[in-house]
C-alpha cells in the first residue's frame, strides 16, 4: 500500500495489523453516491480481493440540523421538519414529535383522534416496509416485486393525501389532536386498500420467499446474536429478527395500543409480533412481510369503530388553534386565533423534561425534550433507530463479499436523515 493509502487507513481508525498493512489491500468507498445506498451515508470497505476485511460505516453528509432547529421553532411549526427525518413514513415522526410534547403537558387525546392516530401510524409502518422490501429485492436483482409493493404505497400516498392535503410531507398531526378531522369517504377508501394489499403480498412472497437464488443471497449473511442486539441496544425488525421480542406497542403501550384508551374500558387492538432467531438478512425480509399482515389487521380492528367527536382536545389554556368557522364567525374565536400565533398565548409547557417514544417502522423512535416553559423547546433531542441499528453494520458485513454489502444494508433500512442530523 502506498503512504496515501496508510493514512486513509489510520484516518478511518482500521485495526489492522502490521503484516495486513503490507498484504494485498484494496481500499473501496461504498457510497455516497451508489444506487444501493439510496442516500448519502458512506461505507469504507478494506478487501482482500472480494472479500471484506473491515468496514467503517460513516454517517453521511446530509447535514440537516434538525435538533437545532427544534430549538428555534414552536411546537406546531416544527412537525413540518419531523416529516423529513424519515421520509419513507412521515406520519409516524409527527406522532413521535406530538406525542412526547403531549406527554410534557399532560394531555389526554380523545377516543377519536386515538383511533385516527393509530390508523395513520400503521399505514406509515406499511408505506416504509413496502419500500423496504420492494428496494431490497430490486437491489439484488427481481425489479418486479419493486413495482408490486410500489404500486401499494402509492394508495397509501393517496389516503394520507386525502386527510392532510399533502402526498409526501404530511404534517398531520398538532399539538392535542390533528390538523383536521379524516373525510367522510377515507373509511371506505381505507378498506378497499385493505382488500388490495393481501393480494400483493402474496404475489410478492411466491415471486421471491420461493426463489432459491433469492434465498440464497439472504440466508445466512449478515447474522445478529441476541446478546450482540442486545448490546448493541438495536430495536425494531433488526432485533426482533434475533430473538428480541420487544415492541413498544406491547411494552410501553401508547393510543389504542394501551388498556381502556377510550375511558370506557376498552381493551387494546390485537395484533402479535413476529419474531425470529435466525438473526439473518432473510429473517429481516421475512419479518418486515409479516409486520405488514399485523399492521393490515389492526387497521381493520379500527377502521369501521371509529368512535364520534372532536379530534382535538378542548382546553381551557388554548393549546389548539380554533376551528375555523370560529375565526371567521366569532369574535371569541378570533381573538383566541390571534392570541396563540400572534402574541405567543397558550403552549406554555410546565418547566422540565419529558420522553416519549413510539414504535416506529424501524424501531424505537424517541425524542427527549428539555422545557423551560418557553413556546420552543430547550433541548429537542432524537432517538433515532436508524442511527442505533447502523452501528454494526462494519461487524456485520466481515467476512462476507462486496455483493453482501448491498443485501445486508438493505435489511437494515438505513434512513441518512436519521444519521446525520
Amino acid at each position: 500500500m502506498d503512504q496515501a493509502n496508510e493514512q486513509l487507513i489510520a484516518g478511518q481508525r482500521f485495526t489492522l495489523e502490521p503484516d495486513e498493512m503490507q498484504a494485498d489491500r484494496w481500499i473501496l468507498n461504498f457510497g455516497p453516491q451508489h444506487p444501493a445506498t439510496h442516500t448519502t451515508l458512506r461505507l469504507v470497505l478494506i478487501l482482500d480481493g472480494e472479500r471484506i476485511v473491515d468496514c467503517v460505516p460513516d454517517i453521511g453528509y446530509l447535514h440537516s440540523g434538525f435538533e437545532k432547529l427544534g430549538e428555534v421553532h414552536d411546537i406546531n411549526q416544527y412537525v413540518t421538519v419531523t416529516d423529513r427525518t424519515n421520509y419513507l413514513s412521515p406520519v409516524m415522526n409527527n406522532l413521535a414529535w406530538h406525542g412526547a410534547w403531549e406527554k410534557l403537558f399532560g394531555i389526554e387525546l380523545t377516543p377519536r383522534c386515538k383511533v385516527i392516530r393509530t390508523i395513520v401510524g400503521e399505514l406509515a409502518r406499511i408505506q416504509d416496509h413496502v419500500l423496504s422490501a420492494g428496494a431490497s429485492a430490486l437491489d439484488l436483482g427481481a425489479f418486479t416485486p419493486f413495482l408490486y409493493l410500489f404500486e401499494d404505497r402509492e394508495l397509501i400516498y393517496d389516503l394520507l393525501e386525502e386527510i392532510s392535503g399533502a402526498r409526501y410531507m404530511n404534517s398531520y398531526t398538532r399539538l392535542g389532536g390533528l390538523f383536521r378531522d379524516i373525510t367522510p369517504d377515507w373509511p371506505r377508501h381505507v378498506r378497499e386498500f385493505l382488500n388490495h394489499m393481501p393480494k400483493t403480498l402474496a404475489d410478492c412472497e411466491t415471486l421471491l420467499l420461493r426463489n432459491r437464488i433469492f434465498i440464497e443471497r439472504l440466508r445466512g449473511i449478515g447474522c445478529v446474536s441476541r446478546d450482540d442486539a442486545t448490546n448493541w441496544s438495536l430495536t425494531g425488525v433488526v432485533a426482533r429478527a434475533s430473538g428480541v421480542l420487544r415492541d413498544l406497542r406491547k411494552d410501553e403501550p401508547y393510543l389504542c395500543f394501551e388498556q381502556n384508551w377510550d375511558g370506557h374500558g376498552s381493551s387494546p387492538v390485537d395484533f402479535k409480533v413476529p419474531v425470529s432467531d435466525m438473526g439473518d438478512t432473510y429473517a429481516r425480509f421475512v419479518l418486515r412481510l409479516e409486520e405488514i399482515k399485523q399492521s393490515l389487521h389492526i387497521i381493520a380492528q379500527l377502521i369501521d369503530n371509529i368512535p364520534p367527536g372532536p379530534v382535538n382536545t378542548a382546553s381551557e389554556e388554548k393549546i389548539n388553534l380554533p376551528d375555523k368557522t370560529e375565526v371567521w364567525g366569532s369574535i371569541e374565536g378570533l381573538i383566541h386565533h390571534f392570541e396563540i400565533v400572534m402574541w405567543n398565548r397558550g403552549w406554555e409547557p410546565p418547566v422540565g423534561e419529558a420522553y416519549g417514544a413510539v414504535e416506529s417502522p424501524n424501531g424505537e423512535l424517541g425524542l427527549y425534550l428539555v422545557s423551560s416553559g418557553g413556546r420552543v423547546p430547550y433541548r429537542a433531542r432524537w432517538r433515532p433507530p436508524s442511527f442505533i441499528n447502523y452501528q454494526c453494520f462494519g461487524d456485520l458485513i466481515k467476512g462476507h463479499q462486496v455483493s453482501d454489502v448491498v443485501a445486508v444494508l438493505g435489511s437494515l433500512n438505513i434512513i441518512a436523515a436519521e444519521l446525520d442530523r
